[in-house]
Order: structure tokens, then C-alpha cells, then sequence
């Protein structure tokens, strides 16, 4: 009765179309859903809803085509194509798909920015290493069409 529990039982879930496994998951916000708060995740980090407040991830954060995102982002790795307003900062790098909608202020290692983006934003690129804050000089306006 008080044996050895099933540690898969612990870790694994399965959905209808997707299945999550412990620490080693990716964190979804789908579309439907709305969050508000601050978040700090060692995963990756998907966001096809509505997210408003603070996120830091130690890895790649996705916002989707259909999903916005409204604060402050700290991330390793972020690939953008829906909406984002505020402050971004990535160590490694940024891409800005051809649907992504960017304002605001963005520090980034490197930068790819697709054909048809909107990307409004103070920009400065830096070594991954020295990534620490924010430090905007100069002002970088891009619209693509």
C-alpha cells in the first residue's frame, strides 16, 4: 500500500494531441488563455495567448502569430510572430518573422528581422556575455514591407 510510486505516473501527462514529461517540457500558453504575472522558467517558453507582466526563461521563448505579450522578457533565445511591446532582452538570438509586430526596447547578441515585420524599437547588439540590463543609445525604427 505505501510501496514504490510509479515515477512515471509523477512525470508524464497525455493529452489528446500533446503530451507533457517533467522539468524537461515545454511551457505552452495557448491561445484561449490569458496570464498575467511573473514568470521564471528554465524551459522553453510558447506563447499563443495573451501574456502581460514579466518573463524570464533560460531558454527560447516563441510568441506565436496569434499571441502578444505585453513587459519584460530575459531569455536566451527568442523567435517573435506575434506581438510584443516592451523590453526584450536576448543573449543569444533574436528572430522577427515576417508577422512579428515589435515596440519597444530590444538587447540582443544577434538579430535576423524578416521581409513585412513591424519592428519599432530601440535596439542594441552586444556579446551575449555582457548582457546585464538594458543599455538603449540610439534609436532603430524598421518597417518592413
Amino acid at each position: 500500500m505505501f510501496g514504490k510510486k510509479n515515477d512515471q505516473n509523477n512525470k508524464e501527462f497525455s493529452g489528446n494531441s500533446r503530451s507533457y514529461t517533467g522539468g524537461d517540457g515545454h511551457n505552452i500558453i495557448v491561445g484561449s488563455t490569458q496570464l498575467e504575472g511573473k514568470v521564471i522558467s528554465e524551459s522553453d517558453f510558447r506563447i499563443d495567448g495573451t501574456f502581460k507582466g514579466d518573463l524570464k526563461c533560460d531558454a527560447k521563448v516563441i510568441i506565436g502569430t496569434e499571441g502578444s505579450f505585453a513587459g519584460d522578457i530575459t531569455c536566451q533565445n527568442a523567435v517573435i510572430e506575434g506581438a510584443f511591446e516592451g523590453n526584450l532582452n536576448v543573449k543569444e538570438v533574436l528572430y522577427v518573422r515576417e508577422s512579428a509586430n515589435i515596440k519597444g526596447d530590444v538587447v540582443t547578441g544577434k538579430l535576423v528581422v524578416q521581409s513585412g515585420s513591424i519592428f519599432e524599437v530601440n535596439c542594441r547588439m552586444t556579446e551575449s556575455q555582457g548582457i546585464s540590463e538594458f543599455e538603449i543609445e540610439e534609436e532603430s525604427i524598421v518597417e518592413n514591407e
